[in-house]
């Protein structure tokens, strides 16, 4: 996977208008034109990584998701660190070292087309549900949780009592009551209602 951050020599915690400056800054310095034909070549594959690397973290939703992912290989490349380590002090295990070898290998490939998936899903469904999952897994804790479902009862109060307001605004003028009659007294749905409650 490549680092973005690194190709623009920037800080990972860099601010939107640090990464713009960071990157005109290296547009300049490594554009074609200003190198001889041998480096001209580097300076544009230089170049490609540049313009590749600020359209990924110039977009807030992008370098969200490349954050993510940063994030899962380094957590991968930590876990497998640590397990080669536990099994290059035991001697006994080497048949089992040769096997997570392997595996992290494999890990390494799946990551690498995950990610380039994952980025073509960007601002699709399968992106969407990639950063639910996400969000999911860092859930707020149960007093935020539960300051999150008093507004939403309090939203939903509010709605019923405007729709109640509304409905005997509708009664009272002249105009919309014969209507309003209709809809409540002769609607079999509305009846059925009643008849429940009767």
């Amino acid at each position: 996977m490549k680092d973005y951050y690194g190709i623009l020599e920037v800080n990972e915690k860099a601010s939107p208008e640090i990464i713009e400056k960071a990157y005109k800054t290296l547009v300049k310095k490594y554009h074609p034109d200003l190198y001889s034909s041998v480096e001209k070549k580097q300076a544009e594959i230089k170049l490609k990584d540049i313009n590749e690397a600020y359209n990924i973290l110039s977009d807030s939703f992008l370098r969200s998701q490349y954050d993510l992912e940063l994030q899962r290989e380094r957590n991968r490349i930590h876990i497998n660190e640590n397990v080669s380590r536990t099994n290059t002090e035991n001697d006994q295990n080497r048949t089992t070292q040769k096997r997570n070898e392997k595996t992290s290998r494999n890990q390494r490939k799946k990551t690498k087309t995950e990610f380039v998936k994952n980025k073509n899903n960007v601002g699709t469904i399968f992106g969407l549900a990639d950063l639910i999952r996400d969000l999911w897994s860092n859930r707020p804790e149960k007093k935020e949780r539960r300051k999150m479902n008093q507004t939403d009862w309090l939203a939903i109060g509010l709605t019923i009592v405007s729709l109640l307001i509304i409905g005997v605004i509708l009664w009272l003028i002249p105009f919309t009551n014969g209507w309003m009659r209709q809809l409540l007294f002769e609607n079999p749905i509305f009846n059925f209602i009643g008849g429940l409650f009767s």
